[in-house]
């Protein structure tokens, strides 16, 4: 069953590796510094925010910017703020899908490949100039899961990205091939959620 957090005066919802995302009722914290980013730093960092304090985590194709032997101490950072019971919602690039979108295609140099597994991302002061950085690891369900679980998450279930409260906010959550096709299209991001 889905679970779903909506906002109110207590609840804090921080949104990781926001991007160019903005999504009204959270906090949004990138490296870069958008007009809408709330604290411009490492989402493996949550330093500005204490233990058990947070209601809803969510982010969308940020976790596969970290080194796997870096991932477990950016969820063990994101478990610690969170409350009991309260819920990590994580979109990473799936990588079966990716593997079925290459067995239709045949083709590796489709977007629908070398976009998910490596990625490219530019940030820095000038966007324009800056520095890239690109995907460092990639997951299937269980390899998901084993890391969810390595880090202290429990009740860890796929979700359906049209049954949140951010589904009216297209990100790669929502990415299909091809792309905009989401009624028959393949879609190459894996959408786990986990309760603390």
């Amino acid at each position: 069953m889905l679970r779903k957090i909506s906002r109110s005066s207590r609840t804090i919802q921080l949104h990781l590796g926001c991007g160019e995302n903005y999504i009204p009722g959270f906090i949004h914290i990138d490296l870069n510094q958008y007009s809408h980013v709330d604290h411009c730093s490492d989402v493996g960092d949550l330093s500005m925010f204490n233990d058990n304090c947070v209601d809803l985590i969510y982010s969308s194709h940020t976790l596969e910017y970290f080194h796997r032997d870096e991932v477990n101490d950016v969820l063990r950072e994101w478990h610690r703020v969170l409350k009991p019971g309260c819920l990590l919602r994580l979109a990473v690039p799936d990588f079966e899908a990716i593997v079925k979108v290459y067995q239709k295609y045949s083709d590796l140099d489709h977007q629908g490949i070398l976009g998910p597994l490596y990625g490219k991302w530019p940030y820095g002061d000038d966007l324009d100039k800056g520095s890239f950085t690109y995907h460092k690891t990639v997951f299937d369900f269980n390899s998901c899961k084993k890391v969810l679980i390595k880090a202290g998450f429990h009740n860890i279930q796929s979700y359906d990205w049209k049954e949140t409260i951010h589904a009216d906010y297209d990100d790669y959550s929502q990415a299909y091939i091809p792309h905009l096709n989401k009624e028959n299209g393949i879609l190459i991001s894996l959408n786990v959620e986990a309760t603390k």
